[in-house]
This record gives C-alpha cells, structure tokens and sequence, in this order.
C-alpha cells in the first residue's frame, strides 16, 4: 500500500502553491502545478530523491502551468492537464504578457484526462473530478490524504469567475456537487494559500453556506 507525503512550495510571482506528492514505498512522485521557479522545484525533488511519474495541472492558468516545460525537461515525466482547458494552455503565456510577466510557453500535454480519469502513483490511484467554473476544464486531484483542486476552492474563499471562460454558478455547482460531498476531514490543499479541510469550508466559507 502507497504511503504517501506532500511537500508544499510557492512558487512563480503570484505565489501559486505547487505540490510534490510522493509515495514513500515505491518511490514514485508526481508534481501538481508547477506555476513557477522551476529549478526551485527541481531541486526539492532531488532531495529525496523522487521518481518524477507525472507532471498535473489542475487548470491552464499562466501561474499554475510556468515551469511545465522546465520540470518536464528535468525529470522527463509526462505532463497531464484537463482535457476541457486545452485550448487556453497554448495562450497561457500570452496571457501573462497582458500582466506584465515573462512565462516560458507550455509543452502540449501527453494525456488529456476526463472526468474520472485515474493516475497511478505506486498502489495509488489519483482520480480526476472534473470542477469547471474558474475555468472550463478545472480539475481536482483526489488522493487517500487530501484534494487539490486548484483555484476552485480556498480556505474560506472560491476561486476568481471573471477571467474568461470563468463562471460563477458553475463554479458553485462544481463545489457543491464534487468537493463538498467528500468527507468533512478530508484536506484540502488549494492552489493559492493555506490548506484547510472540507468540513471547514462547509460551515465557515461564506460563499457556501446557506
């Protein structure tokens, strides 16, 4: 059975959280949204060190995808993105010039995933939900100790719905539907500050209760 850690970083110039979620027992990692500083992430993964089995982005947004291509070239791993935001991550770093930043353009991904959709990580298997409402292909990564769903849900907040292909009833449906049915201690490690848990953002996140 996979025994499995996480170790958290923020990286890129919005501080994204970036993810290595490694399994002690085979020694397998994969890395959840590299948004930037690339060798940064390279170098925690050397410490262990793991093998890299998977690179996956929760959505195609600039700063949760800048360093695909230098985590790609320095662990050889295949990228993994949401099949509904494929269209957005060949402009994702277009859309950083728009807010005055340099990103290096993402590789397309090797394996589009659906709803559904599993990754192994040793005896572990990583499900895919789909979450659409930030963006049209949001995904949340469900693990035996925690969910990432990107910048779908916060600790006490949700994510952003006015970038386009963002909207708001569908982003509340998602959450509803998908993350809050999870068991209320089940982590949740998102993608911009800290973690927090599923029952807490049932009783306390103003944008869901009621």
């Amino acid at each position: 059975m996979a025994k499995l850690v996480i170790e958290h970083m923020m990286v890129g110039p919005l501080q994204s959280n970036c993810f290595i979620v490694g399994d002690e027992i085979s020694g397998e990692a994969v890395i959840i949204d590299p948004g930037g500083d690339g060798d940064m992430i390279l170098n925690a993964v050397g410490r262990k060190p793991w093998k890299v089995t998977a690179i996956l982005n929760t959505h195609a947004h600039f700063d949760h995808i800048a360093a695909n291509a230098a985590v790609i070239k320095g662990t050889g791993a295949p990228l993994m993105a949401p099949k509904g935001d494929s269209p957005y991550m060949a402009q994702a770093h277009i859309a950083a010039r728009m807010y005055g930043m340099e990103v290096e353009a993402s590789p397309e991904p090797d394996r589009l995933l659906d709803d559904g959709d599993t990754v192994d990580l040793g005896d572990e298997k990583i499900r895919m939900i789909s979450t659409p409402g930030h963006t049209p292909g949001g995904a949340t990564f469900v693990t035996s100790i925690g969910i990432f769903p990107g910048d779908s849900l916060f600790a006490g907040s949700i994510g952003r719905t006015d970038l386009p292909g963002g909207d708001y009833e569908t982003l509340i449906n998602s959450i509803k539907t998908r993350i809050l049915i999870l068991d209320d201690d089940t982590p949740v490690y998102p993608g911009h500050g800290p973690a927090t848990t599923v029952g807490r953002e049932r009783t306390h996140n103003q944008f869901l209760v009621g």
